[in-house]
């Protein structure tokens, strides 16, 4: 091979090795539902059906271990997160809320219910009473809660039924002290425009 063929193929091959470093590094995959086992009892204290306020309204939400999982199962799980997820219902035609098997790509779960310590002490089961936040919008809901280890990676979790889901009631930004306020001032307006008509008529008469 000529030098100049030589020198041409080496910028060549620099300049790919360049353009290759300059690449992002592929995204890392996310932890998948499937894999994780389903190891978690999850319940709460709303009914199928019920409607919950938001900003009003609480319920209390409990996990424990499974019974069926064996013992010292629980001993790498460190924390519990616990989020309050869009029931299939509520999901449908909304491709931001969809639920995805990569945690990562997960949009039904998006409100945080609480996060803590794993407590398996004598295997008590954890609890935590939540209000309904202000900012859930109205819509079916399950909860799921996730078992995370020391580097905060799910390892396990478990869920209430998405098919016996509870409604939240969100908050419409409209107040029933204001709707009460704007029918005073409609009617108040409505009587002084009428009182504005008769003076109004009557100078006319005169």
């Amino acid at each position: 091979m000529a030098p100049q063929q030589s020198i041409h193929a080496l910028s060549v091959l620099a300049a790919l090795l360049f353009a290759a470093a300059c690449l992002p590094a592929p995204a890392a995959a996310g932890v998948h539902l499937s894999t994780l086992p389903k190891a978690l009892a999850v319940t709460t204290s709303a009914k199928p059906g019920q409607v919950l306020h938001a900003g009003v309204d609480s319920v209390t939400v409990t996990w424990s271990l499974n019974t069926t999982e064996p013992a010292g199962a629980a001993a790498a799980y460190k924390n519990v997160k616990v989020k309050l997820c869009y029931a299939p219902a509520s999901q449908k035609d909304r491709g931001w809320r969809n639920s995805n098997d990569d945690l990562s790509k997960d949009k039904a779960c998006q409100f945080k219910v609480t996060q803590q310590a794993y407590a398996a002490a004598g295997g008590s089961p954890g609890t935590f009473p939540y209000v309904v936040a202000r900012d859930v919008p109205s819509g079916s809901y399950y909860v799921r809660a996730y078992a995370t280890d020391a580097s905060g990676t799910e390892v396990a979790y478990g869920q209430t039924s998405p098919a016996a889901a509870f409604d939240v009631a969100g908050i419409t930004g409209i107040h029933a002290s204001l709707k009460v306020a704007a029918g005073v001032f409609s009617a108040f307006s409505v009587a002084a425009l009428a009182f504005f008509f008769v003076v109004e008529n009557r100078k006319k008469n005169k």
